[in-house]
């Protein structure tokens, strides 16, 4: 089952996405699950598989897409997690993962402008999986990891490489309003069994730029939540953004920038695809 979260002049909602459009849960389901994170939290999944044959309220031309979760309690970002990216950043090693955080206003939903800021001109994209959390948890361990997944989502973690890059700290240029994609919508956990191979693309202006699969990262997706619930509590509607593989924009000689104009797509098999325009802020 496919969920997204979208606005119509009638305001946010949420919905499953079907071949003919898009079903507004809180239609039915609103007074219990006002939004996506709510459903998520009360794992509503089986009530909202009962609409899956509704008609469609909205067409998807006639709908703002946002973020999957627009109001995550934390949003979790892997760093350097496929081999062939910690190579050609030219950074050692590590026995654990390097994370840092982002702000929900830092990201954009499907077919919304991703924003270069002002103060840079070297905005470059990370195609990446996202990990919607489900049932919350504190120090979980990896063979009950799958368990706590809700569901998979695309994402581009934008960044602005020059804010990266002035301290050893990543925060500033992760954080840009609008720089980072999340969508077009969550695939439900039951859709995609545990250790399924994803195969993730980035495309930027049609020419791939970036090609990989889950069997390439350092820290697969339940050392990740073992790791990171060992600190934290990890809540419904928390997202894990679990890493990029090589070949990003940065280390491309030349270098390779996000500029207006560009259409950025981030695909994952068995999701779909992401996709976002270039406009300057």
């Amino acid at each position: 089952m496919k969920l997204a979260t979208f606005k119509t002049a009638q305001g946010a909602s949420y919905g499953i996405v079907t071949g003919s459009g898009i079903v507004d849960l809180r239609r039915y389901l609103g007074n219990q699950y006002p939004d996506l994170k709510s459903l998520v939290a009360g794992n509503g999944f089986a009530q909202a598989a009962k609409h899956l044959s509704a008609s469609a309220d909205y067409k998807t031309s006639d709908i703002r897409w946002l973020p999957v979760i627009p109001n995550p309690d934390k949003i979790v970002c892997v760093g350097l997690n496929y081999e062939e990216h910690r190579a050609e950043t030219g950074r050692d090693k590590t026995e654990q993962p390097a994370l840092f955080l982002r702000v929900a206003e830092s990201q954009v939903g499907h077919k919304q402008p991703i924003i270069r800021p002002r103060e840079s001109i070297q905005l470059d994209y990370e195609a990446e999986i996202a990990v919607i959390i489900g049932r919350p948890g504190r120090r979980i361990s990896q063979k009950d990891s799958w368990d706590h997944i809700a569901g998979y989502s695309c994402y581009n973690d934008g960044s602005v490489r020059e804010w990266q890059r002035h301290t050893i700290q990543w925060t500033a240029g992760k954080n840009f309003t609008h720089t980072g994609g999340f969508g077009p919508w969550m695939v439900t956990a039951d859709d995609i069994p545990p250790s399924t191979t994803l195969t993730l693309s980035c495309r930027l202006n049609g020419r791939e730029m970036q090609h990989a699969t889950t069997e390439q990262m350092i820290f697969k997706i339940p050392k990740l939540i073992e790791y990171i619930s060992s600190f934290t509590t990890l809540l419904a509607g928390d997202v894990i953004v679990t890493g990029t593989p090589g070949g990003v924009g940065a280390r491309r000689t030349p270098p390779v920038w996000m500029k207006p104009g560009d259409k950025i797509e981030i695909e994952i098999d068995k999701v779909g695809v992401l996709e976002n325009s270039i406009a300057d802020g």
